[in-house]
């Protein structure tokens, strides 16, 4: 096909005509997952279930860095010594300077151990004031982005934050959402999905999650994260299945604690089956929470969850 100067020109034009309305068209609102076929679970652990044994070099939790009974590579090989799928390597508990060779090693350890990554997480806040402070969160998660694109991790699980004294909610909100917009741009590129946790703050009722993950842009590397024992709401089933829809990745703990209640038993059952009516297809992370040692109680519970993850 012969192109003359005067097409040329007509096609740059409306090149940059679609360029203005593409910016100036508000982007889509992230909707439900698109997933085919029937639900679909594995079964991995996380990290965080061995918090009083594992070195903890985020700030706010280094009450045991030093005194630590085991390294992250000693939970893989419990991971592996349980028989799992995956296994999901909280940030916390690398080491405060992570090396490529180090991250290598992680790689290594979990392939010849037939682990997948399922995931990992990070500490962040993005409710916090444009600043120093802010910005050093945002590096910090374009830093994990960079760490799980590295390890082949899928998948990094992250909070919203709180609202900051004398702030509104609504004000936080904005910079939440201004924030994960930001990094799921950097998150896209890599290869690396975003799981916004319920994690209390502004995402303490089902609601207030919703209202974030609607104003997020559309993509297919973002999501929720289903965390089954962090509603604290009147009936935190109903709130769970209200954001099942959403989710990429689960995490289910062994205790709820309904608003106006008492601490209870979950019923991991029920929590499986909100998962499987989604039709979620994905890791089911159990995060061990209660006080009895985790070497001793975690694999029966893994037993009870295999046998429910496989029906």
């Amino acid at each position: 096909m012969s192109w003359t100067r005067r097409d040329f020109g007509r096609t740059a034009i409306a090149a940059v005509a679609a360029g203005a309305i593409g910016r100036g068209r508000k982007a889509a609102a992230a909707q439900p997952v698109a997933r085919n076929g029937s639900p679909h679970l594995k079964l991995s652990l996380a990290a965080y279930s061995f918090h009083q044994h594992l070195p903890q070099n985020w700030p706010k939790r280094d009450r045991n860095a030093g005194e630590a009974a085991m390294s992250l590579l000693d939970f893989i090989d419990f991971c592996a010594e349980q028989n799992l799928d995956g296994c999901e390597l909280t940030s916390y508990y690398f080491p405060a300077e992570i090396t490529h060779e180090y991250l290598m090693q992680v790689k290594e350890r979990t392939f010849r151990l037939g682990l997948d990554i399922s995931g990992t997480a990070i500490g962040n806040d993005f409710c916090l004031p444009e600043g120093p402070e802010r910005e050093a969160h945002l590096q910090l998660t374009r830093e994990w982005i960079d760490y799980a694109a590295t390890m082949g991790a899928p998948v990094i699980r992250i909070f919203a934050g709180g609202v900051p004294a004398g702030d509104s909610e609504a004000a936080a909100l904005d910079r939440c959402v201004a924030g994960i917009n930001q990094s799921l741009e950097y998150a896209a590129q890599k290869g690396v999905a975003l799981a916004l946790e319920n994690h209390g703050g502004i995402t303490a009722s089902p609601e207030q999650l919703l209202a974030i993950v609607k104003r997020v842009e559309d993509s297919p590397w973002f999501g929720v994260n289903f965390d089954s024992g962090n509603f604290h709401t009147a009936d935190p089933y109903a709130a769970l299945e209200m954001i099942a829809p959403y989710a990429i990745n689960a995490q289910l703990k062994v205790s709820i604690h309904p608003a106006g209640g008492e601490r209870q038993r979950a019923d991991l059952g029920r929590m499986i089956e909100i998962l499987r009516s989604a039709g979620y297809r994905g890791y089911v992370v159990l995060e061990y929470e209660e006080r009895e040692d985790p070497r001793e109680a975690v694999p029966p519970l893994l037993k009870e969850l295999r046998s429910l993850v496989t029906l």
